[in-house]
């Protein structure tokens, strides 16, 4: 493929991604991956993994700026939460690269199947929207903050489908709240990945400049055509959902035909 092909395409993918990701929230980000692999042609999955949680981190500052903007973060939770997986994202990212990339990309797909499954779950949007942060929260944030860190490091996704249930559970604040504080933790879960990958060379960064900027168009189409899917979010979450379980399946078949 030409290399001013291979741009366009990225180009293309991110704002694919941009689209779904303004359109669904979590889960849209872990289709970079698979894109710049099998869409791109990057060869080496460690790279594309390096390289989309960069671009997934971008994203997500992006993401954060507007929702500080609407008074939704809530920082003393999301920040503990951030902080005490930050160390987790750089182990399982530590992890990963030690694995063939075939066998990566087995797992990878498991946790796609696994963001299908959450996106097709009802959403609960009750809670409390004056929560605080307090010494028993600090206590339930920090080890959730982990775990979630650690799988967002090793399978290279931003961890929103995680890490969204993860702030609702440990603090009952709402599913607005939750959403919008999720973006402190998948920034900088992805600045720690993308920084490992990185530091061994494993980032292709004219790709990784052409996902961001079609991700900052796919956002602004994402915006203008939310409102038309109002009255169908919830039939169009589920289509998206079931995409990305075909998707990992997908993602396991090439891997296995790979090994």
């Amino acid at each position: 493929m030409e290399p001013a092909l291979i741009y366009l395409v990225a180009g293309l993918s991110g704002a694919l991604i941009g689209l779904l990701l303004t359109l669904f929230g979590g889960g849209g980000s872990v289709l970079a991956t698979p894109l710049l692999i099998y869409a791109v042609g990057v060869k080496d999955p460690h790279v594309a993994i390096g390289t989309s949680a960069a671009a997934v981190a971008v994203n997500a500052l992006i993401g954060l700026a507007s929702q500080a903007r609407a008074g939704r973060v809530k920082w003393p939770c999301a920040i503990v939460f951030g902080a005490s997986g930050l160390s987790g994202s750089l182990l399982g990212a530590h992890f990963a690269k030690q694995i063939d990339g075939q066998q990566l990309l087995i797992w990878f797909a498991l946790a796609m199947a696994l963001v299908g499954l959450s996106m097709l779950r009802r959403v609960q949007s009750q809670g409390d929207p004056t929560v605080h942060l307090t010494p028993p929260l600090v206590l339930k944030l920090a080890p959730v903050g982990l775990l979630t860190g650690l799988a967002a490091g090793f399978f290279g996704i931003g961890g929103g489908f995680l890490i969204v249930p993860g702030l609702m559970a440990a603090t009952g604040m709402t599913l607005a709240h939750a959403a919008a504080s999720s973006l402190v933790s998948v920034a900088l879960f992805g600045v720690a990945t993308s920084s490992s990958y990185a530091a061994s060379g494993l980032i292709d960064w004219p790709i990784f400049a052409a996902l961001v900027a079609g991700g900052a168009v796919g956002a602004r189409a994402g915006a203008a055509a939310a409102p038309l899917l109002a009255d169908r979010a919830t039939m169009a979450r589920r289509a998206f959902a079931l995409m990305v379980i075909a998707t990992a399946a997908y993602v396991a078949w090439r891997a296995r035909a790979g090994l």
